[in-house]
């Protein structure tokens, strides 16, 4: 009887640390495609017609999936100034037929590139409109590059899918505090200012904080100890080149530096955190903030910051991944016939340098609020890769501080919050920012509750997916 019950104590033993080692079994896989347009194509990220005129670095859509043994998760990184609900939407569902991943289990971001293609929206659609009346077609779009994205989006999926091999995954928060400044100020005249300029002596103080996280996750072979691939999360515009090359910005210098330290087969995806009031411009300085050799160094500071971290991240043990997503109907502003007529005229202005900026912002917003109606589905997802970790993935240029709630608010250690997935309809600053004004205020679609909204969705989400409840 002894001898019997020590065997079947031996068995269960045996049983419990075969359970557990499956259950940290961990496979991931990446894959990208280039997205790179041809040159002569519109580019993205002002209110003027842009053509592209070469290539600095070409443009990527870079997949990481994440396999548990009982859910994948795939998120694909775009070098895009946004990502539209047309695109996330056909690629998904797409994606999903073909690798069996649920719709729900995937997004898409963008990393807000300035320096990326013009392919949809209320400006491109003018300046398409405006070529197939002059020239009987549009000589700017050689492709249709929105059927390629969806494709090469796909194809990155479907490519990680197929390398899906054994890995172990490191997750961590680093710290980068003196490249990023919110760009909004409150002055001496008792308003807030978009981006005043350098050394402005009527500038009393920032009308809002920044957020200095750097969200790490990273893959490496467990066996041979390389690096395979890995994601940086942090909140800051990518709109430091400017020009007329394609380029992914700062990233792709972040990129450069993460594969002079980790190997050149080392995939870098960026996530934009929450940005829609961040960027790279210190007003206490003279320092040149623009063109290729400052996003060279902001790259590379964000870089080194990532490789300060290594040794600091935390193997995921237990992981325990899952999925949690709800999509809202936020409200959006009205526009009234009177103003969409008078917007339909400035259009015209686009392409008129001398025009005025914010001239050119209201008509575009109005054009863009006639397509819309009165509500806009947002979508909010939560991926749970274990008891300290959390991804949050949110639409539109969120503002900091939406981001910042999310995160104190979530039972995880670890949040990692995302904005500009799945889709970008413009601004959400928060309600606050709403009675102070400016740039952002004026460009923002939606109604001021709706920050708060998806606050309350993704806390909301985080807490359903608590292990501890």
């Amino acid at each position: 009887m002894k001898r019997f019950l020590a065997r079947c104590a031996a068995f269960l033993f045996l049983l419990v640390v075969a359970t557990d080692a499956h259950a940290q079994k961990i496979k991931a896989g990446v894959g990208q495609q280039d997205i790179t347009p041809p040159i002569g194509y519109r580019m993205a990220g002002y209110f003027n017609e842009r053509l592209s005129t070469g290539v600095h670095d070409p443009l990527w859509a870079k997949a990481i999936i994440l396999d548990d043994g009982k859910q994948k998760l795939a998120m694909v990184f775009c070098d895009l100034v946004g990502i539209s609900l047309n695109i996330s939407a056909n690629a998904r569902a797409i994606a999903s037929q073909r690798t069996g991943i649920p719709v729900a289990n995937i997004f898409i971001s963008a990393t807000h590139s300035h320096t990326a293609p013009l392919f949809e929206g209320a400006i491109r659609n003018y300046l398409h409109d405006e070529a197939v009346k002059e020239f009987g077609k549009d000589p700017r779009e050689e492709v249709d590059y929105p059927k390629v994205l969806i494709g090469q989006i796909v194809e990155a999926i479907v490519e990680a899918n197929g390398k899906l091999k054994t890995a172990e995954l490191q997750t961590g928060i680093g710290t980068r505090d003196d490249i990023s400044f919110n760009r909004r100020f409150h002055m001496k005249n008792g308003t807030v200012a978009f981006n005043p300029g350098q050394l402005n002596t009527n500038i009393v103080k920032p009308a809002g904080p920044i957020d200095p996280d750097v969200g790490i996750l990273f893959l490496r072979d467990p066996k041979k100890k390389q690096a395979i691939g890995g994601l940086t999360v942090f909140a800051m515009h990518a709109d430091c080149v400017g020009g007329t090359d394609f380029s992914a910005d700062y990233p792709f210098y972040l990129e450069t530096r993460l594969k002079q330290a980790l190997g050149t087969n080392y995939l870098s995806a960026f996530a934009a955190g929450a940005s829609g009031d961040i960027n790279q411009i210190n007003v206490k300085t003279k320092d040149p903030f623009k063109g290729f050799e400052a996003a060279e160094k902001y790259g590379r500071a964000l870089g080194e910051s990532v490789l300060r971290e290594m040794p600091s991240l935390k193997t995921v043990k237990k992981p325990s991944f899952a999925v949690k997503t709800e999509t809202i109907l936020a409200p959006i502003q009205e526009v009234t016939p009177e103003r969409l007529a008078s917007a339909k005229e400035k259009m015209s202005k686009l392409t008129d340098s001398s025009a005025s900026f914010f001239l050119k912002v209201e008509a575009v917003k109005a054009i863009d609020l006639a397509e819309k109606g009165p509500r806009w589905p947002m979508e909010v997802q939560v991926f749970r890769l274990d008891a300290d970790t959390a991804l949050v993935g949110l639409p539109c240029e969120v503002f900091v501080e939406l981001g910042l709630a999310i995160k104190k608010a979530s039972p995880f250690k670890k949040t990692l919050v995302m904005s500009i997935c799945n889709d970008r309809p413009s601004y959400v600053p928060t309600q606050k920012a709403f009675s102070e004004g400016s740039y952002e205020v004026t460009n923002a679609r939606v109604k001021p509750e709706t920050g708060e909204m998806l606050v309350e969705t993704a806390v909301k989400l985080l807490a359903a997916l608590d292990l501890k409840n």
